[in-house]
């Protein structure tokens, strides 16, 4: 073609287990689209983002009109969340051009109107289309992955949560070592082929060209397991090579990342081959900041469950893993939070579950619990037929019992052990107000939600003093907490104080210090509690 091709890229946002995109994410994916347009030859990429549409962004012309959204694994959102169906059938009549869709939204009824609905590798078909090749499902090649990574990494400056608080996540391979069995019933990876894995080299040039384009936060993301990361055993259970993850890592820091956090691990892998895995995870837990969390999929504690759905680990290999991960992670970093914990992933509905499946799950996470040891978060669902239906249905009573006794006995228990109260959560970016109440999250992987029981200005980075904990969130205090400056409404929210007694600061305001607080207060305890926390700044 010699006339100008246009390329309108939608960022439905998508959020799998392979791949992360709801702000303050970037998905890898669009910017391989991006990339994928470029190289086949458009002259012009306008991104957009669902945000951005939402608060009203126009809808340029185009020639070619790409959408890319869907959530496999729903989540709660914070500020943003996944096009809905609704707003994708909104945006169907305003795209021009050859329309292409993919994501999980391909397998919605509005993906029937689009011409091509791309199943496998979205950036793969553009690429042919653009070329004037048929547009059919494939994969990329590693070569192209490599390429198309550097052609579109630019669209990250268009993302509206850029420079902050925006996370681009990085593939490292795709695939799954345990390709030849089947993999776990559930999942669509091992239906990729063996691992396909990007050099240390390619992975630390696209970081690299990110980084000078000001991205300042980085997820090693999209990968069955971290730990397994440049094997070459091919092998369901490979050998971990320490080498080649010391020298992706290594990289990686130099970088000067303000963030650098990793994705999934296989208990088994650790369990299997402990002295290589050591190495592994003390690179892992050296090179990268604190509150990093390495997703152990465990899905069930029941071995019929296991055995029946073809799944990666024991409940005694997982045990083995989290007592590793505790061990090596625990120590505290500069953002307050252990260096590296587990997380746990629970699926509900799988082939062979029963009721004791339930019981089987929730010994698990008491011994865990009862051990001493830390888990940052466990995420439990029911299973999605994205590979094939399952025979289990799901009692929901019983579903809805489950995650609340963990909630309950297992969360905030965890929840204290990885923020105890005086933990000082440094830049905690501040998003949304709830009422009178404030609600942020620091940067990264599996960040902790922050409630602070006052309005502080959103879009902003705090220090948060940790004072309390619910079952799936903690309540903390901006710090230092300056107790002649701050209004009465954040001064009722310091631990013992309440609304009488803030009201009494008030009017005695400037105080000079503990002693004349507690001639306020009037409670020993109370003031004493409150050291580490306040200062009595009276600027």
């Amino acid at each position: 073609m010699s006339r100008e091709i246009t390329v309108l890229l939608v960022d439905g946002y998508i959020d799998d287990p392979a791949a992360l995109g709801v702000p303050p994410y970037i998905s890898p994916i669009v910017r391989a689209i991006a990339g994928a347009a470029m190289d086949a030859g458009a002259d012009r990429l306008e991104y957009l983002t669902v945000d951005m549409i939402r608060r009203g962004a126009r809808i340029p012309e185009a020639d070619v009109s790409v959408v890319m959204s869907g959530n496999t694994v729903p989540g709660k959102y914070l500020r943003s969340m996944p096009m809905s169906v609704k707003e994708l059938d909104a945006l169907f009549p305003k795209l021009k051009g050859w329309r292409l869709i993919g994501g999980s939204a391909a397998d919605t009824p509005v993906a029937e109107r689009f011409d091509f609905v791309i199943r496998r590798d979205l950036a793969a078909s553009l690429h042919d289309g653009i070329s004037g090749k048929e547009v059919g499902e494939r994969y990329r090649t590693l070569e192209e992955w490599n390429r198309w990574m550097l052609l579109g990494a630019d669209i990250v400056k268009q993302h509206q949560d850029f420079p902050e608080p925006l996370i681009a996540e990085i593939e490292s391979y795709r695939g799954c070592h345990r390709w030849s069995t089947g993999g776990c019933s559930y999942c669509i990876e091992p239906l990729k082929g063996r691992p396909l894995m990007r050099s240390p080299s390619d992975i630390l040039e696209e970081a690299s060209k990110l980084r000078e384009l000001g991205v300042r936060n980085l997820r090693v993301g999209g990968q069955t397991c971290i730990v397994s990361y440049g094997s070459e055993d091919d092998c369901p259970v490979p050998r971990p090579n320490p080498e080649a993850v010391s020298e992706l890592f290594e990289g990686l820091r130099g970088l000067g990342f303000d963030v650098l956090h990793v994705d999934n691990a296989n208990a088994s892998v650790i369990a299997t081959y402990p002295e290589e895995s050591e190495e592994v995870l003390r690179t892992i837990a050296g090179c990268c900041t604190d509150g990093n969390v390495l997703a152990l999929g465990m899905e069930t504690a029941d071995p019929r469950v296991v055995i029946e759905n073809n799944l990666n680990s024991t409940s005694d290999q997982v045990l083995e893993a989290v007592r590793m991960i505790n061990r090596i992670g625990g120590e505290r970093g500069e953002h307050g939070l252990p260096r590296l914990l587990p997380g746990l992933n629970l699926i509900c509905g799988l082939d062979g579950e029963t009721p004791s499946t339930y019981t089987m799950d929730m010994d698990f996470l008491t011994r865990v619990r009862d051990e001493g040891l830390m888990v940052r978060r466990i995420n439990i669902r029911q299973v999605l037929p994205v590979r094939r239906e399952f025979d289990v249905r799901v009692d929901q009573r019983r579903f809805k019992r489950f995650k609340e006794e963990v909630r309950t006995d297992i969360d905030r228990v965890m929840l204290e052990r990885v923020a105890p109260y005086g933990t000082v959560l440094k830049d905690v970016y501040m998003e949304i107000h709830d009422g009178n109440t404030t609600f942020g999250r620091q940067i990264g992987s599996y960040p902790l939600l922050v409630g602070i029981p006052y309005k502080v200005d959103l879009n902003e980075f705090h220090d948060v003093f940790v004072t309390d904990w619910g079952f799936r969130s903690i309540t903390g205090i901006t710090y230092p907490f300056d107790i002649n400056s701050m209004p009465m409404s954040s001064l009722a929210a310091l631990p013992g104080i309440g609304k009488k007694r803030a009201s009494k600061i008030v009017m005695e305001r400037p105080l000079s210090g503990f002693d004349d607080l507690l001639r306020v207060v009037e409670d020993p305890h109370v003031v004493e509690g409150l050291r580490g926390l306040i200062v009595f700044d009276s600027d």
